[in-house]
């Protein structure tokens, strides 16, 4: 069953072990989106990482 959802794209991973955690996915993130680009953080609990993200297409 094809979907007009678009997938998200993942800008960047960060390991769930780093000692700061979550922090420099989140930090990243902040930087995307003083950028201009609709980025969140997700993880991903299969490979155990943080991932920033965009519904956007990336160029």
């Amino acid at each position: 069953m094809a979907t007009d959802t678009p997938q998200p794209n993942v800008l960047q991973r960060f390991a769930a072990g780093h000692p700061r955690g979550s922090w420099p996915a989140e930090e990243f993130a902040d930087t995307q989106r003083a950028q201009g680009t609709d980025a969140s953080v997700v993880m991903d609990l299969r490979t155990d990482q943080f991932l920033v993200i965009t519904k956007n297409p990336v160029n």
